[in-house]
């Protein structure tokens, strides 16, 4: 009785230490399918990328065309997370979302700690100023400048302009606010985004978008370290939806001509 007790604990002991070393998610791809449902983390307040639709009270926009393209891909539900830009990391770290598919610029710093899928879109961070200021960029170097908490303006502006302070705000909108009230001289944003907020401002006549970018942006999907069969999918559906003319549509829905937002598409999405 006694062997068979030191049998039966020797085994359960490397049952146990057998399950610690298995990853709890190692393959995401089929958790995901497993599950039927397909999470994604996405701005509720960053249009034309995602924000709430006032009739029906959905999330809407560009980013979240291509999160339902994705679900749809892989025949499952969608359920969207709404973020903001300093929780989108987060959130797929702690494994509360499977993509981020909210506006996040592929960086060498952020692929750090998650990978980025080929990118779905290309923009550039523009700064937004009261007509009446001046329309070169470099008059701004010492200017105050409100950028959101956790984009790539931040580290942008501190690397553009040295001399100049910048103020950090949850989201857009706040930091519009504080360019009415006179808290800061600019604010600055992916174009897209900026005219998107731009487009739907009651008092857009007292404000322009400098013609001069700051950076080039290239927005990817982001996904969780260590999934190359989720990411692969990922990219694979990209290249897919660029392929039939879906992406095209989806882009157009949002930004072509006859859209609030009309910006020539100047980019394809490829395999890089």
């Amino acid at each position: 009785m006694l062997a068979f007790s030191r049998r039966l604990a020797l085994g359960l002991l490397g049952g146990a230490l057998l399950l610690t070393t298995v990853p709890a998610h190692a393959d995401q791809l089929a958790d995901i399918k497993a599950a039927g449902v397909l999470r994604v983390a996405t701005f509720d307040s960053n249009p034309p990328f995602g924000s709430v639709d006032p009739k029906t009270y959905n999330i809407v926009g560009y980013d979240v065309d291509f999160a339902n393209a994705i679900a749809k891909a892989l025949g499952v539900k969608l359920q969207l997370v709404a973020t903001n830009p300093a929780n989108r990391i987060p959130l797929l770290q702690s494994g509360k979302v499977d993509l981020i598919v909210a506006d996040i610029t592929i960086t060498p710093e952020r692929a750090q700690v998650i990978d980025f899928s080929i990118p779905y879109f290309v923009t550039g961070q523009e700064l937004l100023v009261p007509a009446s200021s001046s329309d070169q960029l470099g008059a701004y170097a010492a200017a105050r400048i409100g950028v959101v908490k956790g984009t790539t303006g931040e580290q942008q502006l501190k690397t553009r302009f040295p001399n100049g302070r910048v103020l950090s705000y949850d989201d857009i909108p706040l930091a519009l606010a504080a360019l009415r009230n006179g808290s800061v001289d600019a604010i600055t944003q992916d174009s897209t985004i900026l005219g998107g907020l731009l487009a739907e401002a009651p008092d857009r006549a007292k404000y322009k978008i400098l013609p001069e970018k700051l950076s080039r942006e290239e927005i990817g999907i982001g996904v969780a370290k260590g999934q190359p069969a989720l990411l692969a999918k990922v990219n694979e559906i990209l290249l897919s939806l660029e392929k039939s003319g879906e992406a095209g549509k989806i882009y157009d829905a949002w930004f072509g001509p006859n859209s609030k937002f009309p910006q020539a598409r100047a980019f394809t999405i490829a395999s890089k």
